[in-house]
């Protein structure tokens, strides 16, 4: 297999590395900085807004739609290397570019579900970044990894839907910017089809009966740079039948569909950070002394540091595969491989990362470097998009399918 990027996908990584080393990451600090000083931490800091402009006059924009008409028309294997680098500012980078999560699979689902009345009212704003979104889908009073468990009712009176239901981990549901919620429920709960039992439906943030009850902390932080993951309850909230999305009972389907990109987007991410972690690693280790020698002449820190240039070569072969095998077989055709990624990805940049604070000592763990909230964001997703066992469950079984003994 030729992983060879064509000319467009060079243009387009240069433009990109200049990108973040001229706006992105000069901007991390004064982000910080406005984010303090606005009246709520929820509200985007105005380099933030600066950062949109100067990404979409370079053609820094959309990256992730393989549609044309809405998107850059990228293939998985372009956009990977581009999703790397803005993964090396993850608070930021894919923010600018217009190609953050929730935001990115919400535009999937409405390009490729959505009617034309729902594309005009929510897509075409979210592709101009005018509004934000939220994906509304776990629930705290079931294992989530297992959708067919959740509880939001979605019922039908006439001509409008009503969603009752206590969601939690919305992310990006703080931030004010948010217009609308994709949710997911259950509009048949007895049907015989476990998984055709679920609906989604658009709900806009100022519907009666809507309530954006709290923030969620990861791991402490409120995740202001992503509008936070809140917990939202849904009363008798009424909508339009039209805002349903597809057709009733294609929910579970459609989310299939959209986690398929999603878990490879955020892998395609986590490269970027383990990139940015060894950076760190490196200049720490050159710049530090300990017990009479420089830190980098300390063979334990040689070792973490090898051993981490190995395994982010190996996940990025992986997850190139991955992205060759979605545009060539299609998701289903590589349904392994994404699963295959979404475990070894984030344990493998976990591992590095943890050791990159390691060697930061105290300010590893502190707000004065990256690492900590880093940290925080690739352990998530060891449960975010399915858990690893989820994922592990269902590998393994493909694999014993392949070697089981052949039936009488």
């Amino acid at each position: 297999m030729d992983f060879g990027f064509d000319a467009r996908t060079e243009e387009l990584r240069k433009k990109l590395l200049a990108f973040m080393d001229e706006h992105v990451h000069p901007a991390e600090a004064v982000a910080e900085e406005q984010r303090a000083a606005l009246d709520s931490p929820w509200r985007t800091p105005p380099v933030v807004r600066e950062l949109k402009a100067a990404a979409r006059e370079r053609g820094l924009w959309n990256l992730f739609l393989p549609d044309a008409e809405h998107g850059a028309g990228l293939t998985n294997l372009q956009y990977a290397p581009l999703a790397e680098i803005t993964g090396r500012s993850p608070q930021l980078a894919p923010t600018a570019t217009n190609c953050a999560a929730p935001d990115t699979g919400n535009m999937e689902v409405l390009a490729q579900f959505g009617s034309a009345e729902q594309r005009e009212r929510w897509l075409k704003p979210l592709l101009a970044g005018e509004i934000r979104s939220a994906f509304a889908m776990t629930e705290p009073e079931v294992a989530s990894s297992d959708a067919t468990n959740i509880e939001t009712r979605i019922r039908r009176e006439g001509d409008e839907y009503v969603i009752t239901g206590r969601k939690w981990y919305i992310s990006g549901a703080m931030n004010p910017d948010c217009a609308v919620f994709i949710v997911m429920g259950k509009t048949d709960p007895d049907g015989e089809d476990i998984r055709r039992q679920q609906s989604m439906v658009l709900v806009p943030r100022d519907t009666p009966g809507v309530e954006v009850r709290r923030a969620m902390t990861v791991y402490g932080y409120e995740d202001h740079w992503h509008g936070g993951h809140a917990e939202v309850l849904f009363h008798d909230v009424r909508v339009p039948a039209a805002n349903l999305i597809g057709e009733e009972g294609g929910g579970f389907a459609i989310a299939q569909a959209r986690l398929g990109p999603g878990r490879i987007h955020h892998c395609m991410r986590l490269i970027g950070m383990a990139e940015r972690a060894i950076e760190l690693m490196c200049r720490r280790a050159n710049t530090r002394t300990a017990f009479g020698r420089p830190l980098a002449a300390q063979g334990v820190v040689q070792q973490w540091i090898a051993d981490a240039r190995v395994s982010v070569e190996q996940l990025r072969l992986l997850v190139l595969k991955t992205a060759w095998l979605m545009d060539t077989v299609g998701n289903r055709g590589a349904h392994t491989e994404i699963q295959a990624i979404k475990i070894a990805v984030p344990r493998e940049v976990v591992g590095i990362l943890d050791r990159a604070v390691q060697l930061h000592g105290a300010g590893g763990v502190s707000q004065d470097f990256p690492l900590a909230e880093l940290w925080a964001g690739a352990r998530t997703l060891q449960l975010a998009d399915g858990p690893d066992e989820v994922h592990q469950r269902s590998l393994a079984r493909r694999e014993l399918k392949r070697f089981a003994p052949a039936q009488p």
